[in-house]
């Protein structure tokens, strides 16, 4: 796929980031990575010398963003696409995962990507043109047991992102939700935050899931740089979509859900329509 422009990518050190990275790359794109480290900015840069590079970013340090943005906007040229994909996974049931876990989870995989959006919307607006895409996941969908505050955060994600699709669609934005299933990525291995165990009322239901969870870590069935590759189709489209499902097992859930949602609509319509003033 033949591409131009420059794209911006935050967690482009390892998952969906690299794997992003690296299409943009073979496709004729240049790309703005966010990493962690120096060393990950100078592996990134080693990609492709000419049109890879690298800016080490907190993406909570949300004070530093906006220089960021604006120094890449001078040094590199307009930023044509945002890719929001920088974030990880907490799991742990509510009860036993403390408060201060929702906190960061909240500020890595939703605050760092508004504060993203917010650095770039200025430019993007003034061009009347520009691509952002959340990466969010089929868990922003559906309330899978185990991941209340990883689901938490990419429920709101969605939401943000439908709600910004809509605000700056007048203005030549294109915005859309990409939500994976599983994918071989980090996010079940050394990515995962896990609260320790304290409820034994708990076991038989969690205990299981996090077990499972942890096996099944390097065996998913998705394909990160087939996911880079439909990700690219949605930017190349001219009609791309909102949202986007990735993989057979967010299809299959998100479906569900949705089909559970309606039943349960319709079984309670009566006492939904019977609030309203005579």
């Amino acid at each position: 796929m033949a591409m131009k422009g420059n794209f911006l990518i935050t967690g482009a050190g390892s998952g969906f980031g690299r794997a992003l990275a690296t299409e943009a790359l073979s496709s004729g794109c240049s790309v703005i990575g966010t990493v962690r480290s120096e060393a990950a900015r100078q592996e990134f840069g080693a990609m492709d010398p000419a049109r890879a590079r690298a800016i080490v970013l907190d993406i909570t340090d949300f004070a530093a963003i906006g220089p960021v943005v604006a120094q890449a906007e001078r040094d590199v040229g307009p930023i044509d696409v945002l890719i929001n994909s920088a974030g990880y996974g907490h799991e742990g049931t509510l009860e036993e995962s403390p408060l201060e876990e929702m906190r960061r989870q909240f500020d890595v995989n939703v605050f760092g990507a508004v504060a993203m959006i917010k650095a770039v919307l200025p430019f993007m607006r003034k061009r009347r043109r520009g691509h952002i895409i959340n990466i969010t996941s089929m868990a922003g969908y559906v309330g899978l047991a185990g991941i209340p505050y990883y689901a938490g955060s990419k429920f709101a994600l969605e939401g943000i992102s439908e709600v910004l699709a809509n605000e700056v669609r007048g203005f030549g934005i294109k915005v859309t939700a990409v939500a994976p299933g599983s994918f071989r990525t980090d996010w079940a291995g050394r990515s995962m935050i896990r609260s320790p165990r304290s409820i034994s009322d708990y076991d038989a239901l969690f205990d299981p899931i996090r077990r499972a969870r942890s096996e099944k870590s390097g065996q998913q069935a998705g394909d990160p740089a087939k996911a880079a590759r439909a990700i690219l189709k949605a930017v190349a489209s001219n009609d791309p979509p909102m949202h986007l499902l990735l993989g057979s097992d967010a299809l299959k859930l998100t479906r569900d859900k949705l089909n559970s949602l309606g039943k349960e609509i319709d079984i309670w319509e009566s006492v939904t329509t019977s609030t309203e003033y005579a």
